[in-house]
C-alpha cells in the first residue's frame, strides 16, 4: 500500500469570500467529519490536520551549525498557501485521486496529490 499527501490549498487576500457564518461552519465541519469517517472505514485515513495561516510560519534557512537563520512568515510570498492536509493509504494514484475529489467536494478548496517516497519509516496503519 502506498501513501499520498493530499495538500489543501487556500487563497489569500481579497476575493476569497466573507468569513463563514456559524451555520456554514457547522455544515462544513459536518462534511469534514463525514469524509474522515468514510476514509477511516475504508482504511485510507492515516492522518490529517488544518494549519494556522502563513503569518504563523517560521522558516529555518540553510547553512551549517550556527549559520542557520530563522525568519517569521512563509517561505515565499504567494497568493495560495497550504491550509491543511491528509495523508492517505491508497493502492495507486487513481485511488488517491478519488479521495482528493471527495475532499474537494467537502471543503471546496483545490487539492494537490503527491506520493510519498518510501524511506523505511512510513507509517502504514490507520491514524485513529
Amino acid at each position: 500500500m502506498n501513501q499520498y499527501l493530499l495538500s489543501v490549498y487556500e487563497g489569500e487576500g481579497p476575493g476569497n469570500g466573507a468569513p463563514a457564518t456559524a451555520e456554514e461552519m457547522q455544515a462544513f465541519m459536518g462534511r469534514v467529519i463525514a469524509l474522515e469517517e468514510e476514509m477511516d472505514r475504508a482504511g485510507a485515513f492515516v492522518f490529517g490536520g488544518a494549519l494556522h495561516g502563513p503569518d504563523a510560519a517560521t522558516v529555518v534557512r540553510g547553512g551549517t551549525g550556527l549559520d542557520k537563520v530563522t525568519t517569521d512568515g512563509p517561505f515565499v510570498e504567494a497568493k495560495e498557501h497550504i491550509g491543511g492536509f491528509y495523508i492517505v493509504n491508497a493502492d495507486h494514484l487513481d485511488e488517491a485521486l478519488r479521495w482528493a475529489e471527495k475532499v474537494v467536494e467537502a471543503i471546496n478548496h483545490d487539492i494537490e496529490v503527491r506520493p510519498f517516497r518510501a524511506t523505511g519509516r512510513v507509517q502504514t496503519g490507520s491514524g485513529h
